[in-house]
């Protein structure tokens, strides 16, 4: 079993696709394997696996979680279709405040490790879908945060002009606001 990973235009977001095995009975393969991640330099084990479920145009995001309790993710889409996103918040990186996205799907089986230091958000492409992200650290409702998903400062180039939103996310600060302890 084997994985292509692919640095991204920020080098630390990675394309993770995994290698697919076909036969009569159907497909498999493997989602995770710590020492095949550890090889392209991704050490951090993860504590929590969320799944989510969404309609078409729906957009979840951007959320992070503060220091003590950042946490990096691996996100995969096992129905349907999304354009996932990661912002760059390490204030001393190049890439601060800048966006990397990538479309993920049942079909492509392409998923995206965002590290710590980063927001994540994603809009659903497809009638539905399922999205299933492991994650570093658990849950914490003491250092969760988030940033509009429009700011005109990151500006994401969204493939859906009118999203559906939670009343919390369209409620987020801008990046310039945001309690950032990264």
């Amino acid at each position: 079993m084997a994985f292509n990973f692919k640095k991204l235009d920020i080098p630390e977001v990675v394309l993770v696709t995994p290698d697919v095995f076909n036969d009569e009975r159907g497909k498999f393969m493997e989602l995770f394997k710590i020492s095949a991640f550890r090889q392209c330099g991704i050490e951090k084990p993860f504590v929590q696996v969320n799944h989510s479920t969404s309609a078409r145009n729906v957009l979840r995001g951007l959320h992070f979680q503060n220091s003590p309790k950042a946490q990096a993710k691996l996100v995969n889409v096992i129905r349907g279709e999304i354009f996932d996103v990661a912002v760059d918040l390490r204030r001393e990186s190049a890439y601060y405040g800048k966006w990397i996205g990538a479309v993920l799907s049942s079909e492509n089986r392409a998923m995206l490790y965002i590290p710590e230091g980063f927001a994540h958000g994603f809009c659903v492409l497809s009638e539905k879908s399922e999205v299933v992200y492991q994650c570093s650290n658990e849950y914490s409702k003491e250092h969760e945060r988030g940033i509009l998903w429009s700011d005109p400062r990151i500006n994401i180039n969204w493939p859906v002009k009118t999203p559906i939103l939670s009343e919390k996310d369209a409620d987020l600060p801008t990046l310039e606001q945001a309690n950032l302890n990264i």
